[in-house]
């Protein structure tokens, strides 16, 4: 049984070539964690303001999910094909094609702001341009990290990963933040063009990365029905991609709805700085969380599973997100999605890195590209469900409160209400082969029970 993490998780970036990629990484995902600053308060601020809530337009929890529709739908229809590419094609080449789009999509974005012409409906077109660039980007990247490391250390390299993804968002909204106050958005899209440099720069020195060799004669759509015959004949990556796209869509409508939050609920009418640097705060601290659990994962006992784990981990995340819908003022807003981190990161990095251990390489980047595609297909649904009850719900006066403020707390809290149910049926119905498990394997354990589930006692030693 795989533990849902290793002992010795630094040790991996030992490997020269997973180094230098993991460093670039970080220093684009701090690019991008800026971008997403200046893109989505861009939009609460243009949404919010009285000429367009006076102009008849959508309301700003609308308009969020139309930019998280353009941003995360060219997965849905491109995720698969970006995956044949990425299993047919070599991966390095794919790669520094991927970067470089999203260079320029960052560097239009900066432009734009520079002069003072960017609005909601140009934002929503860049993003959806920098979506279609992601669908061919992700396959790509991650059937990328097995190739640097030893299949013994992908585990450690995922959670490595993961970490770096967290510490970025952690430091890159807080910095974002501060820098959007002074400067505007325009720089913080500057800083994220110049970060696709060195991703480029990383991947051009690492060995080619050719396609593993396939049966002659298969056309594209071969290898994707190859893919789905795959994934409906194996119970366990199945469910490890249902879990990530449920959770992805009951779980990211937070960052869409946080800007709202901050400027009609937490700090209504305070400083425009103000507000900015608040909302880069809350992101830093849910990054932050998300650092710590990336490194409390090391006390998760070795014999409590994955199986386990994981929807544990939704659970956790969704009663968290009930908090934090529920907050009013900052300070618990901030605590809440602390704890958020937490087990958003230990979600992602046990679904993931699970996923990656039990599909083969071969098959690895198909598999993968449909996961994507469902799970960033679904992100749009989870906005546009929380988008619309806020919609809804900021027509009525509650306990003296109304607007986009109350709404954005509704729809956000309506979804994470339907997270925590999701998570405790997770608990409740189990899937041991998520660990290698077989029936009639010490430890096969499917019988029905909550308190059965989040304790894991027939797998507890000692």
């Amino acid at each position: 049984m795989a533990p849902p993490h290793s002992s010795s998780t630094f040790a991996v970036l030992r490997h020269k070539h997973f180094r230098n990629v993991w460093i670039a990484a970080f220093i684009s995902s701090m690019g991008g964690w800026m971008e997403i600053v200046g893109v989505q308060w861009a939009m609460a601020q243009a949404t919010l303001a009285d000429a367009w809530v006076n102009g008849d337009r959508p309301g700003a929890t609308i308009m969020m999910a139309y930019l998280a529709a353009a941003q995360l739908l060219p997965q849905l229809f491109l995720g698969v094909v970006g995956g044949v590419l990425a299993d047919v094609v070599d991966r390095k080449k794919l790669l520094l094609i991927t970067q470089s789009a999203r260079m320029a999509v960052a560097i239009a974005l900066c432009v734009l702001a520079f002069q003072g012409v960017i609005n909601p409906w140009l934002l929503i077109l860049l993003g959806c341009l920098d979506g279609i660039a992601m669908a061919f980007n992700i396959p790509a990247w991650q059937v990328l990290t097995p190739r640097l490391v030893p299949r013994e250390d992908l585990t450690s390299a995922i959670t490595l990963n993961g970490l770096q993804f967290n510490l970025a968002r952690a430091l890159g909204p807080a910095i974002g933040g501060v820098l959007l106050g002074f400067w505007g958005p325009w720089l913080l899209f500057l800083l994220n063009a110049i970060s696709y440099i060195f991703v480029i720069a990383a991947v051009l020195i690492t060995p080619d990365a050719p396609p593993p060799p396939r049966e002659p004669g298969k056309n594209p759509w071969a290898l994707v029905r190859e893919a789905w015959h795959y994934l409906l004949h194996h119970r366990a990556p199945l469910y490890l991609i249902l879990a990530i796209s449920i959770f992805s869509m009951l779980a990211t409508p937070l960052l869409r709805m946080m800007p709202i939050l901050v400027k009609e609920t937490y700090l209504p009418g305070a400083e425009e700085h103000l507000q900015e640097k608040a909302y880069g705060a809350l992101l830093g601290a849910m990054g932050a969380g998300a650092v710590a659990g990336a490194l409390l994962i090391k006390r998760i006992p070795v014999w409590y599973p994955r199986h386990h784990f994981i929807p544990m981990s939704i659970t956790g995340c969704g009663l968290m997100l009930c908090w934090y819908s529920a907050s009013t003022n900052l300070i618990m807003a901030g605590v809440s999605v602390f704890l958020t981190g937490i087990f958003w990161m230990w979600a992602f990095n046990a679904s993931f890195s699970a996923l990656q251990l039990l599909v083969e390489d071969r098959i690895r980047g198909r598999v993968l590209a449909i996961g994507n595609t469902i799970s960033f297909g679904c992100m749009p649904l989870g906005a546009f469900l929380a988008g619309a009850i806020g919609d809804h719900a900021a027509t009525y006066t509650i306990a003296g409160r109304t607007g986009p403020g109350l709404g954005a707390q509704i729809g956000l809290g309506s979804v994470s209400l339907a997270l925590v149910i999701v998570g405790l049926a997770m608990l409740n119905w189990r899937v041991p082969e998520v660990d290698g498990l077989k029936q009639g394997d010490d430890g096969y354990d499917r019988k029905p029970g909550l308190l059965r589930g989040l304790l894991a006692s027939a797998h507890r030693r000692g």
